[in-house]
């Protein structure tokens, strides 16, 4: 088993703008004063160079492009309706926001077989939508997937009986917790649990104060301690700047990288950097249109591929 892979698959938007169905339990989204057009145009260059970046590193960028067909101003973040698993099997997530649904296309999985993986196995989950219960994909959980442990801050998009069910499919231990972040003087359920960690080879980046119990702070704690994964804690205005939005991907010659947006690595200190370059180089990209419109940076726009070659 493996924690981090070398390919990733990535959707370029066609219709990219603040997602206004999404915008309801997501506190990171805001307006930007420009076109849709323009934003679209924007989002289109900062992809553009991320892929590039990530290209450059040796890592292994699959792109599909998004198509005009349906309204999917959030298909940039693939992520949160598809996973990909080492043993063959895919998993289909149900997703909040109606259009948000609309993402989900046969063809990008036509798409990876062409690239020469073996998909043996799909599990949908998305019968759940009837009954208004979602399952983000690995937005809404975070996998250790060497470790067989799966993380969950449960969230009107993270519901605890369909994260057990996924557990019991794919036999990861279930390990729940509420976060929380203050919005208004109140404390409100963070969105995604991607927003707020992130689970490397041999570190973990969390914001411990988003956790509001200290039961289950202690729990988290003591589940990385026994996995030997070192803790770097990170502050809830870093959370902000999607500084726990991060995902660690093998470049050419196995290496690893910890990708990043800028915003993320610039709210960084550099007691921080340095940790984390104890483990592996920093990648970051300027994603500054996409994380204000789309309250999403630099790990939500890229789902692993884990599945064996043919």
């Amino acid at each position: 088993m493996n924690q981090i892979t070398n390919t990733i698959l990535m959707i370029r938007p066609v219709s990219f703008r603040m997602n206004e169905q999404t915008a309801v339990n997501n506190y990171y989204q805001e307006e930007l004063k420009l076109e849709n057009s323009e934003i679209n145009k924007k989002a289109q260059e900062e992809f553009d160079n991320y892929v590039f970046k990530l290209k450059s590193y040796g890592i292994h960028v699959i792109v599909v492009s998004d198509t005009k067909e349906f309204d999917t101003p959030d298909s940039i973040f693939p992520n949160n309706w598809i996973s990909f698993h080492q043993d063959g099997t895919v998993a289909i997530y149900p997703m909040f926001a109606q259009n948000r649904r609309l993402e989900r296309r046969e063809d990008v999985l036509e798409k990876i077989e062409s690239e020469g993986f073996l998909i043996k196995n799909i599990i949908d989950y998305t019968s759940a939508e009837k009954e208004q219960v979602f399952l983000e994909g690995t937005g809404s959980m975070i996998l250790d997937r060497v470790n067989k442990k799966a993380y969950c801050a449960l969230s009107p998009r993270a519901d605890e009986d369909l994260f057990i069910e996924f557990c019991e499919d794919f036999e990861y231990t279930p390990v729940v917790f509420t976060a929380n972040q203050t919005v208004n003087g109140k404390r409100e359920a963070i969105y995604h649990t991607n927003v707020m960690m992130c689970i490397a080879e041999t570190f973990v980046v969390i914001c411990l104060e988003a956790i509001d119990n200290k039961k289950e702070r202690k729990n988290l704690l003591n589940h990385f301690k026994d996995d030997g994964k070192k803790v770097i804690n990170i502050t809830e205005e870093q959370v902000h700047n999607f500084a726990g939005n991060m995902l660690q991907v093998m470049g050419k010659d196995d290496e690893p990288y910890l990708i990043m947006s800028q915003a993320a690595f610039n709210s960084l200190t550099q007691s921080q950097k340095a940790q984390i370059n104890n483990h592996c180089k920093i990648i970051s990209s300027s994603l500054e249109t996409i994380e204000t419109c789309g309250g999403g940076s630099a790990r939500c726009m890229m789902a692993e591929v884990f599945l064996p070659k043919k």
